[in-house]
């Protein structure tokens, strides 16, 4: 019951969430920003553990990996943009995925995090799905990871929108890598706000840097710890 119970309030948590960001559109209202918040105190006040949480969500879990796939649909339409700056596009997200890693690393190292903690911090900066199999793979806890993810997410598209304001990034391709690379999914639902094109970047910056991280972390991760 309890399980079923931690299904009803994610999906109303959401949707509540989801018609109060599109009467007012402000970051601050998102999804991604409230209902964690929702989600701990619904928790909290009805005594429900997280064991019970995740057996009763199982199955939205499942879901993220085909709506990541989902995300490769726009890029056909656009395949000419990106074939113009597919190598603009690899060497910025290979440089942001290399930076990604050794800098989470080693702010984990300044609060003096442990080895276990810092494998799980290290792949924080891709899509949920992928970094929580890379920490598994490499010595994490990927509930762990999930939750890094979760607050790259929210920082991310909280200060992607003011980074685009402050600094002069005009051109689509630039915004897409920006925040695709900045805020994985959440930037990437946030790039297909600001336009189609910067969306299908953002798409394919998060879909590549996933990729390169796969690849990277499982080799560079054991040598900067």
């Amino acid at each position: 019951m309890l399980a079923g119970f931690s299904f009803i309030i994610t999906i109303l948590s959401y949707v509540g969430a989801k018609l109060l960001y599109r009467k007012k559109q402000s970051v601050f209202l998102s999804p991604l920003v409230i209902c964690p918040f929702i989600l701990i105190s619904l928790l909290l006040s009805f005594q429900v553990s997280l064991e019970t949480y995740s057996a009763g969500t199982q199955w939205i879990t499942n879901m993220l990996q085909p709506a990541i796939v989902a995300f490769a649909v726009p890029l056909y339409k656009y395949r000419a943009l990106l074939k113009k700056y597919a190598v603009e596009i690899a060497l910025g997200v290979f440089g942001g995925s290399i930076v990604a890693i050794v800098s989470s690393v080693m702010y984990g190292k300044l609060f003096h995090l442990t080895p276990q903690l810092l494998d799980s911090l290290a792949p924080r900066s891709i899509t949920t799905p992928l970094a929580m199999n890379i920490s598994q793979t490499i010595g994490g806890l990927p509930a762990m990871t999930a939750s890094f993810v979760i607050v790259t997410g929210i920082v991310g598209i909280i200060a992607g929108p003011f980074i685009l304001k402050w600094f002069p990034i005009h051109h689509q391709v630039s915004k897409g890598m920006l925040l695709g690379m900045g805020a994985h999914g959440a930037g990437t639902a946030q790039a297909y706000e600001i336009g189609s094109i910067e969306g299908a970047i953002a798409s394919l910056t998060m879909i590549v840097a996933g990729i390169i991280t796969i690849i990277v972390a499982p080799m560079l991760v054991p040598i900067i710890i």
